[in-house]
């Protein structure tokens, strides 16, 4: 057995919430917020059967995409900041990032 943690953008929770679902997997949703853009991210998690995983990575990778978005960046914390002119910079968000880890022990009650 595996438990796999997908960290995904918002933007994609609902279209890969109804397609594992659909594809009769479940996930438990949890609200969390990434470090770099401060914007808010759903982070799903799914005990699957070892043999279901490459399945379940399937799902999550054509309903998660990445896309460029502009954001200003924070003013330095240190230095001068009559120097510091904020110009939008395109990144890259979106996407999902997965983890697949061992379990050792499940057990439901």
């Amino acid at each position: 057995m595996k438990l796999v943690i997908a960290v995904v953008q918002d933007k994609d929770s609902n279209r890969l919430s109804n397609a594992l679902v659909k594809e009769g997997f479940r996930a438990t949703k949890l609200a969390s917020t990434g470090g770099f853009l401060k914007a808010g991210n759903t982070t799903f998690i799914i005990g699957i059967e070892d043999e279901r995983v490459s399945e379940v990575l399937q799902v999550i990778r054509n309903n998660c995409k990445v896309r460029e978005q502009l954001v200003t960046p924070v003013s330095p914390m240190g230095g001068t900041s009559d120097s510091y002119i904020p110009f939008p910079v395109e990144v890259q968000v979106g996407g999902a990032a997965v983890f697949v880890m061992p379990v050792e022990r499940f057990e439901h009650y």
